[in-house]
């Protein structure tokens, strides 16, 4: 579109990606449009995107000339990985430094990187309050992508390094959402005791990632985190029950319980619980709700979620 600085957006038929897409191509009297990558420009999801007047191209994170191609002349880009494809903590490693060549190469005076804590600063290999995976992490699927900060950093991009929370969305898709106990009565299993779990919606992460470009430099060379609140456990259940129109009760599921339930990632998972559980205050003070609502004023909080997704969320 002539006049209009181009964004763009890895992951694009994805949950973050694509709320970035869709944010942008639905504020038409913004200064941006959208160039939407993805492995497959024919797929539904990307067709969709079309159809708003985005950009769609072909890009592969594991190609750094296709992302050359994606990222030139454009004046921001959104970048992210999705670490449950392959479960390789050194594969998101490569994938973010071909990302942050690419942006280097073309010169992007702006890179937002979807990352994450890298929980050994907290939790040293060393330390046995939970075990390390890999040979060298703690959190994989976190650790991956805050090691890849320094990808970024090294390259000289002008990053914002943008943290993120608990999607609610792991509610419909992941399998994280009640179920029924022996008893018939439907449970909401999280490992977090009574701490505090930040959560957002995954729609609501594009549209704050959108609010980041929209203030221009304001963010480079910084960390931001974000949130549309910081329910615990049990509001989470007593809120599941209102928009279910059932009781849901809480169990809060040990850390190694959570560890041993034998689906892959599930001691990833459960360290990560434990890591949120055990650094509550750090971890929620990284992600200030009212932050939050102001790069993005239409951001709900969980009950807000729930009304307009409460069908979609599998009850078993």
């Amino acid at each position: 579109m002539p006049n209009k600085k181009v964004i763009a957006v890895l992951g694009a038929t994805g949950a973050q990606g694509g709320g970035l897409v869709r944010a942008i191509m639905k504020d038409p009297s913004g200064e941006f449009t959208a160039r939407a990558v993805t492995r497959n420009p024919n797929s539904d999801k990307a067709k969709a995107l079309a159809a708003l007047g985005a950009e769609v191209v072909e890009g592969n994170v594991d190609d750094e000339a296709s992302l050359r191609r994606a990222f030139a002349g454009a004046h921001g880009a959104y970048c992210v990985t999705f670490f449950w494809d392959h479960f390789s903590p050194e594969k998101e490693r490569a994938e973010a430094a071909a990302m942050a060549s690419a942006a280097k190469a073309t010169s992007v005076p702006h890179v937002i990187w979807s990352t994450l804590e890298d929980t050994r600063k907290w939790v040293p290999l060393s330390d046995s309050r939970m075990p390390t995976l890999n040979g060298r992490y703690k959190v994989p699927h976190f650790d991956s992508k805050g090691e890849a900060n320094a990808e970024f950093t090294k390259a000289g991009v002008p990053t914002t390094f943008l943290h993120t929370s608990f999607y609610w969305d792991n509610l419909i898709h992941f399998g994280m959402g009640p179920r029924k106990g022996p008893d018939g009565k439907l449970v909401f299993a999280l490992p977090m005791g009574q701490k505090k779990l930040p959560g957002i919606a995954a729609e609501d992460i594009g549209r704050c990632a959108y609010g980041v470009f929209k203030r221009g430099s304001e963010f480079i060379g910084k960390s931001i985190g974000i949130a549309g609140e910081h329910p615990t456990g049990e509001q989470m259940a007593a809120a599941l029950g209102r928009a279910l129109g059932q009781p849901v009760g809480y169990y809060a599921m040990p850390f190694d319980q959570y560890r041993k339930l034998g689906f892959p990632g599930a001691e990833d998972l459960g360290n990560m619980f434990q890591f949120k559980h055990d650094f509550e205050s750090d971890f929620c003070g990284a992600r200030s709700v009212e932050f939050s609502r102001s790069l993005n004023p239409a951001l709900q909080n969980f009950n807000q979620w729930l009304d307009v997704n409460k069908d979609r969320i599998p009850v078993n």
